[in-house]
């Protein structure tokens, strides 16, 4: 069988052509479902109907979110589940299946690794293939019209868990993701360019110096996630000059 693991940026908006077009060509998509109020699969479910593919749900196994001791192994283990999970999906459909991801792909998702050890167990014969989509930092960039890093300088990519670490190691433009919430203790001084649920009809935008924009950034996290049930936000941080 055939897996087409497709970007889809933020929903039936921001798909490009080439994406839409390999959607359209699937026999269904598949994606967890964490509950059955899941705005995000719903969402999902926009998106497939907008093409006209059926979306099956895959309960999505529990994970240890606690910030366990061993972070590693704890998504390893979660990963193996979500494996088996649509393991046993693709099995019984068979045919072409797509993989709807937010953004795209190479960011701080895990589809492509759960396709590719499904396809590594062989206990399905699975071809697949990744078509691109719009990322966050690039529709956090449009959103704010900026650019994400300074004349000839690098840009650092990092989940909120992270951030420390980079500011300590001498980053200067800091993308921050996974958890963008309002907690930039220590950078007061620098800048920040923030967005939630980007693309979406429940976006949320903000802009300023760290310590003059926090409790803004807070009261539009919080209405971003009461209109849509669920929040994901993306900032840029920039240490001052």
């Amino acid at each position: 069988m055939r897996v087409r693991i497709v970007g889809i940026g933020m929903g039936p908006d921001q798909l490009t052509p080439e994406a839409a077009a390999a959607l359209r060509g699937c026999d269904y998509a598949v994606a967890a479902r964490k509950r059955r109020d899941d705005g995000l699969f719903d969402l999902r479910r926009a998106v497939c109907d907008a093409h006209g593919v059926p979306l099956v749900a895959v309960p999505d196994p529990e994970r240890d979110r606690d910030d366990p001791a061993d972070y590693r192994a704890a998504v390893a283990d979660w990963h193996e589940a979500r494996v088996r999970a649509f393991e046993q999906v693709l099995a019984e459909r068979g045919g072409t299946a797509a993989f709807l991801v937010w953004g795209d792909p190479s960011l701080y998702d895990s589809t492509l690794r759960i396709v590719a050890r499904i396809a590594e167990r062989a206990e399905i014969p699975v071809e697949y293939d990744v078509l691109p989509g719009i990322s966050a930092p690039q529709l956090l960039a449009a959103r704010h019209r900026i650019v994400l890093h300074g004349v000839g300088r690098p840009v650092h990519v990092t989940p909120l868990r992270r951030l420390d670490e980079a500011v300590a190691a001498g980053h200067g433009d800091i993308v921050v993701m996974l958890g963008a919430r309002a907690a930039f203790e220590g950078l007061e001084e620098w800048s920040v360019w923030w967005g939630a649920n980007l693309g979406t009809g429940t976006e949320e935008l903000v802009a300023g110096r760290v310590g003059d924009v926090l409790p803004e950034i807070g009261a539009a996290r919080a209405r971003a996630k009461e209109r849509a049930g669920w929040v994901m936000d993306t900032a840029l941080l920039r240490r001052p000059s």
